[in-house]
């Protein structure tokens, strides 16, 4: 009786749906594109000049997320979470991984593994950044093939791999696009005949920034337009092998970005960027198109985060559940439409081992922050993780910008936050407790001070 006529129509529509799904031959194919250091203000369909018919076409004919997050502000983290459905922080994974470290722990169950013990056919092809030795490199951690970088482009040398094998010792930037796109197509025209998982993540936008000799300049904005055109042709190529294979009715294609922009490119009227735990390093395009199971042109408002992909994905495709717990929600009853909501505890933001912000529907509670110590001797420009005087609150709905806190006129929901983090903060590793009652014990400034993420992003 309290159904509204909207959520009266989306749940019909999801009903309708239903036959399709059972009718289909065999089990969905996943595609799963990741852009890299592209801003949530970056695409046509989210506000931007830029020129991405492709993407705005996906998302025309799909889902369109308007409170999306990646688990992390930087690389290594937020491909972690990705792909295990759990926070960086958990996984062992909490900072930018650099050329010869380890990465993901064994212990931990990728995306790719659970889908491949579902009888699907794997393949990552990009940027990894997962851990760089052989024995941590994509063929040991579920994907049949790999074909791409073991980290980000501007970290010297950069090698281009097949499988775990150099190709070449320093890859050139301005092909990787190009390059990526044509490996990606391949896989597709030779997967015709088993289900199949593919994850394309991109290494651009990020640094260094190089469109193709065909991209270059054809924007006529700079350099940073020219390469999300290009990334936009990509999908747009991609979307085409489907068709061409007839795999385009039973195939979920999925696209987001890692973190906010660095340098270049646009957060919206978010606030921040890359390696900050404001709204525009964390909350990003998140687009979903599955034709006859998503309808089209569903604009999702409700809170859903990279975390969500394995259950979801899993759920759909029939694969197992990994056995560590997963912070992630199957979030297709809203792909669908049956539902507005996600029903989830708080999300957390955290960046490196340091937990500073905690979002609540439509609020979120600024706990903690980087700024100069000015009392301690650090070296100059040095800053340390302090919580604020006062708790910030702020409604992300009517202020994306987080210019106005509100906590004096909300502390029952202040407290209401803080309580939920206290509890779920004790179910992270020791070290992570530590680092946060650490931080709680510091000497607060008197006026905080907005700072700068401590460096070595990547």
């Amino acid at each position: 009786m309290n159904m509204t006529r909207r959520g009266f129509l989306m749940s019909a529509a999801g009903a309708a749906l239903a036959p399709a799904l059972r009718s289909q031959q065999r089990t969905p194919n996943v595609v799963m594109i990741l852009a890299d250091d592209l801003g949530y203000g970056d695409l046509g369909c989210y506000g931007s000049p830029i020129s991405t018919p492709n993407l705005d076409r996906m998302a025309e004919d799909g889902a369109r997320f308007t409170n999306f997050y990646s688990a992390s502000p930087v690389c290594s983290p937020s491909r972690a979470a990705l792909l295990t459905g759990r926070y960086p922080t958990r996984v062992g994974v909490p900072v930018v991984l650099g050329p010869g470290d380890p990465g993901l722990p064994d212990t931990e169950t990728t995306l790719a593994q659970l889908l491949k013990s579902a009888g699907y056919r794997t393949s990552c092809i990009g940027k990894w950044h997962l851990g760089s030795p052989a024995s941590y490199l994509p063929p040991n951690r579920g994907f049949d093939e790999f074909f791409g970088v073991p980290y980000s482009a501007d970290m010297s040398p950069c090698p281009l791999i097949r499988n775990t094998s150099v190709m070449s010792p320093a890859v050139d930037v301005t092909t990787l696009t190009a390059r990526f796109t044509q490996e990606a197509v391949d896989f597709l025209n030779r997967s015709k005949d088993s289900p199949f998982f593919l994850y394309l993540a991109h290494t651009a936008p990020h640094l260094p920034l190089a469109a193709s000799p065909t991209f270059a300049g054809k924007s006529g904005q700079g350099v940073y337009p020219d390469v999300v055109q290009e990334l936009d042709w990509s999908v747009g190529q991609v979307l085409a092998a489907l068709r061409a294979n007839d795999l385009d009715s039973n195939t979920l294609v999925m696209f987001s970005s890692d973190n906010g922009p660095w340098w270049q490119g646009s957060q919206g009227r978010l606030r921040g960027r890359k390696g900050e735990t404001y709204e525009g390093g964390m909350r990003e395009p998140f687009i979903a198109r599955y034709p006859g199971a998503i309808p089209s042109g569903i604009g999702c408002s409700a809170l859903a985060t990279t975390m969500d992909v394995l259950p979801t994905v899993t759920r759909l495709c029939g694969a197992g559940l990994s056995t560590n717990s997963l912070d992630g929600v199957d979030i297709w009853p809203v792909l669908t439409g049956d539902r507005t909501d996600v029903e989830r505890d708080v999300f957390l933001y955290f960046d490196s081992v340091y937990l500073q912000c905690a979002r609540l529907g439509r609020w979120k509670l600024h706990m903690t922050r980087y700024n100069t110590k000015a009392w301690s001797p650090l070296p100059a420009g040095g800053r340390v993780n302090l919580p604020l005087p006062r708790p910030e609150l702020y409604d992300v709905v009517t202020d994306p910008q987080e210019s106005y806190d509100c906590a004096a006129a909300h502390p029952d929901i202040v407290a209401d936050i803080r309580g939920r983090v206290d509890r779920l903060i004790q179910t992270f590793p020791p070290g992570i407790v530590d680092a946060w009652q650490y931080t709680l014990s510091q000497k607060v400034l008197d006026a905080p001070v907005d700072g700068l993420p401590v460096p070595d992003r990547g």
